[in-house]
Formats: C-alpha cells, sequence, structure tokens
C-alpha cells in the first residue's frame, strides 16, 4: 500500500528550463552569441550547469574556463531564479488529490538547496511537503539512493511503501537501487543520455502529472 509520493524537481514538479535558458542566454549574448531556444535548452536542464554549460560553449568539467563559468551561470540564475518558471500543468490537481488522501509528499532533487528553498517558496510548496532532501545534503547524488532513503527514513515509510516520479535515467536507477517503485515522467525534460526512456528499467511511464494517480 502506498504510503508516500517522492518527487524529482526540475522537470517533474516545475518547468524550471526557461529560467535556466535565461542564465544561459546571458552567458552567451554577453560574449556576442546568439541565444539558444528553450525546447534546445530542455534536453540538458536536468543536467544543471555541467550540461547546459556543455551545451552553450562546449565546455567541461576540468577545462580552464569552466569553474569561473559555472559560478557566473549560477549567479546570473540565482538573480532571476523564478521569473518564467512554473508548475506543470496538472502538477497543482495531482497534489491536491495526494493530499486530499492524506498521502505524504516529498521533494528529492541534485538541485542545490540554495536554489531549491526560494523556488519552493515562490511555487507555494514550502509548507505542504513533508521532505524536501537537496544535492548536497547527503553524501551522494542520485543515481546513488542516499538521498531516496534519506526522504523515506525523514517521511517514516518502507521502500515498498513509496514511487518516485522522476524524468531522468538517474532517478529511475537511484530508486531501484533503494527498492523504491520509479515512475517517469514523460512529458519532462528526459535528459540527453541516448536511451530511451522505455529502457530505463521503470514498468510505468505517464503522459501528464495527473497520469499518477493511477499508481497509488
Amino acid at each position: 500500500m502506498i504510503k508516500a509520493i517522492l518527487f524529482d524537481f526540475d522537470g517533474t514538479i516545475a518547468d524550471t528550463a526557461p529560467d535556466l535558458g535565461n542564465a544561459l542566454n546571458r552567458q552567451r549574448m554577453d560574449r556576442g552569441m546568439s541565444s539558444l531556444p528553450i525546447d534546445l535548452v530542455r534536453t540538458e536542464a536536468s543536467s544543471g550547469a555541467r550540461g547546459l554549460l556543455g551545451l552553450g560553449f562546449q565546455i567541461k568539467p576540468g577545462d580552464p574556463d569552466y569553474e569561473e563559468m559555472c559560478t557566473e551561470f549560477l549567479n546570473f540564475y540565482e538573480e532571476r531564479l523564478c521569473e518564467d518558471t512554473i508548475l506543470f500543468p496538472g502538477v497543482t490537481e495531482l497534489l491536491e488529490e495526494i493530499e486530499s488522501r492524506n498521502l505524504l509528499w516529498g521533494i528529492v532533487t541534485n538541485k542545490a538547496r540554495r536554489f531549491t528553498d526560494p523556488l519552493l517558496d515562490q511555487l507555494g510548496l514550502t509548507t505542504r511537503t513533508k521532505c524536501v532532501i537537496c544535492g548536497g545534503d547527503t553524501a551522494h547524488f542520485k543515481p546513488h539512493p542516499e538521498p531516496l532513503l534519506a526522504a523515506i527514513n525523514i517521511l517514516n515509510v518502507a521502500p515498498t511503501e513509496c514511487v518516485y516520479l522522476g524524468d531522468d535515467i538517474r532517478d529511475v536507477e537511484a530508486s531501484l537501487a533503494a527498492g523504491i517503485e520509479p515512475i517517469v515522467a514523460m512529458y519532462g525534460y528526459l535528459g540527453n543520455c541516448g536511451v530511451a526512456p522505455e529502457s530505463w528499467g521503470a514498468k510505468h511511464l505517464i503522459e501528464n502529472p495527473q497520469d499518477l494517480l493511477r499508481h497509488i
């Protein structure tokens, strides 16, 4: 019997790609480059600064300018954190239904708390979620299971009493390693891993947030 639902954040609860793209495009335009379409940004949004800087500038961690570019990107993002970010259509109704059933819900994300907490506040979710595990809260990031295990420990539920909804292969891998049923948000960003979501190992894939109700 399901007692709790855990969610990834970027690409699952909220469409944060527009503001991430705004920060990346601000960097590009400052250097005389054209802006990238947000639909292209979405393919790398789940990979954070590393993926977006790779997309925008073809640089990676360890390259000479990477750390400086990463700091600049994160500062630009923080300045305009929630201008165009919205909850995905159907998320509001889904959370209302989850709460009406007296089920617990929480968030497990690789996004840093520096950005996650203000976003949750501006989106009106801070007082509603029962658990928020961010990147850096545990020793390991997803796809390691530790963040998910930390969350179910806070919620005081067993892995078999929980599902995890995410939009990236890391979410499925972390969930399976934690003994939690993974569900793929096909409406999300879906990463750029070269492997089709149908092959990630999840039994259930949903096309919109409210489809999750069929599995809880």
